[in-house]
């Protein structure tokens, strides 16, 4: 006779039917348990070296096979180490399932050590938080799964007390049916359809809900249909395929790019906001429009508490269905008369030039022309990413992965080894700051272990380039960007990988030759001037 399963068990075996086969974290006598059980329901464990890496690792995992990602944390500590890494996942809209142990409530009565209210902490940067219990373990694992996937995506915590964990508990099997597609109808949809087949210069600006709707293919057509050119925010770039004549690329965090794009936006007679959360943009993307001036239509997932923005028509339903709806009876327009489209693709072209005999934008040019053209790029956040997110050219979605509502450093290095834990055959690149790999070169030694060939370039310039350029402008005195130089190289070989430092376009086309045969991972420091950033951005 099957002996009963453990509460751990039943919220394992949900999150394996959830699609999840990775969980990153680094273990404690509280999580013992739930790691168990992991295993056991086909989940691998991957032993990290920090926290906020492995929440970030979860992540790159997250954005190849759709899954929601796993952190594991043990008690006190542990759980503090994976705060940033979960109000990034909560910001950047990514189901994460943040498992943690804790003590026993009625230990916690009369016992103090590394105990603190985990709940508390989490709530404010998750969607939920529950505390898991012997009875209802299978339907706690079925809320967090539904919560976490559903509308917006988000992380969801479980406190899981060690006793708890260990319970004999009998599955409950309840599963809450996907909410199906909603679309815009009646009058709305009517007068929203009046306003599409009059507009004579349309432009859409897409965002995150494109990602998770997967409507990659009806904004192409949909593109396509009405002339209207593309603006994505970062993390949507290659939503359509960057060299469509109508793919105007990322927008949000460099005032050089805006130049070129807010013209455009502004000049619109109908902007069409698609998925899209300006959680991404700087304040340059604040009231563009007047609503009152111009026709908006809004379609998102959430109603717009943001207030970034506002429309005439707001659709709060799936981009899909929406999308269909509204295109089903245009027809070809000839729109945008003038060139404006042209002209400000190939401005912003000329705004970011790959000609450079060397320094950052050389870097990146020389990446991108060398590596295949399904490579998933991750990036740090700083100048380089900034410069990055306007060069890389992206053909499809989710292969450029950075945190870019958050904002926060060292997530390339973990972000890329997730992705390439999820597609080994892909070929996976890491782009980061020399300040922001340092946060994480532990990470390394990770990808040793567990045999990843990931590339990791760093951009070496011994400064904070982004803070000191904006120190600098505020005609301030140069303090606290500046660090020793650090032999990165050096740093990847002591932990088992390859490394090369490059001072030109030839040395790095041959560290990334190097790089794409090496069976194991390759540190690539690319060393750049300080201040190479002036003027690029």
């Amino acid at each position: 006779m099957t002996s009963p399963k453990r509460a751990a068990d039943l919220l394992a075996e949900r999150l394996f039917e959830a699609g999840c086969r990775y969980a990153f974290g680094m273990p404690g006598g509280e999580v013992l348990t739930l790691i168990d059980a992991l295993k056991k329901a086909g989940i691998e464990f991957v032993l990290c070296k920090h926290e906020n890496a492995a929440g970030f690792m979860a992540e790159g995992v997250h954005h190849v096979n759709g899954a929601p990602a796993i952190l594991v944390a043990t008690v006190g500590p542990g759980a503090m180490n994976g705060v940033n890494a979960v109000a990034n996942a909560h910001q950047e809209r990514v189901p994460m399932i943040v498992l943690t142990g804790c003590v026993d409530p009625d230990e916690a009565l009369t016992y103090t050590h590394q105990v603190l209210d985990h709940t508390r902490v989490f709530e404010e940067i998750t969607k939920a938080t529950f505390t898991l219990t012997a009875d209802g373990a299978d339907i706690v694992a079925d809320k967090a799964v539904s919560i976490a996937t559903e509308g917006r995506n988000g992380p969801v915590h479980i406190d899981v007390p060690i006793s708890v964990a260990d319970a004999r508990a009998a599955p409950k099997l309840r599963r809450r049916a996907p909410a199906g597609q909603t679309a815009p109808s009646g009058g709305d949809l009517a007068l929203a359809q009046t306003w599409l087949d009059a507009a004579e210069r349309p432009v859409i600006i897409a965002g995150l809900d494109v990602l998770y709707d997967g409507s990659h293919a009806e904004l192409l057509h949909f593109a396509e249909t009405y002339g209207a050119p593309v603006v994505t925010t970062y993390k949507a770039k290659g939503v359509i395929p960057e060299t469509h004549a109508l793919a105007l690329g990322g927008a949000g965090l460099s005032p050089l790019a805006d130049t070129h794009l807010l013209p455009l936006v502004r000049a619109a007679d109908l902007v069409l906001c698609v998925g899209y959360d300006p959680i991404e943009m700087r304040p340059g993307w604040r009231d563009v429009w007047n609503p009152d001036q111009v026709r908006v239509i809004d379609i998102t997932s959430e109603p717009n508490h943001h207030y970034m923005h506002q429309a005439g028509l707001s659709f709060v339903c799936d981009t899909t269905a929406a999308l269909r709806a509204l295109s089903g009876q245009g027809g070809d327009h000839d729109t945008w008369p003038d060139g404006e489209v042209a002209a400000t693709k190939a401005a912003l072209a000329n705004a970011f030039p790959a000609t450079d005999a060397w320094g950052p934008s050389a870097v990146i040019a020389e990446c991108r022309d060398m590596l295949p053209d399904d490579t998933i790029a991750t990036v740090d956040s700083g100048a380089h990413r900034i410069l990055l997110s306007q060069m890389w050219t992206c053909h499809t979605p989710r292969t450029l992965l950075q945190s870019s509502a958050l904002c926060t450093m060292g997530c390339a290095v973990p972000l890329a080894m997730g992705a390439k834990y999820a597609a080994p055959d892909r070929t996976v690149v890491s782009f980061s700051g020399d300040a922001g790999a340092l946060m994480v070169a532990g990470e390394w030694s990770t990808a040793k272990e567990h045999g990843l060939n990931t590339i990791f370039v760093v951009f070496v310039d011994r400064s904070l380039a982004l803070i000191e350029l904006k120190q600098r402008q505020r005609q301030m005195t140069n303090a606290g960007v500046d660090f020793a130089d650090h032999d990165f190289a050096a740093i990847g070989q002591a932990f088992g990988g390859q490394g090369h430092t490059v001072t030109s376009r030839a040395e790095l086309r041959d560290a990334l030759t190097a790089a794409m045969q090496a069976e194991t991972f390759s540190v690539i420091a690319a060393v750049i001037d300080r201040k190479a950033y002036d003027g690029r951005i």
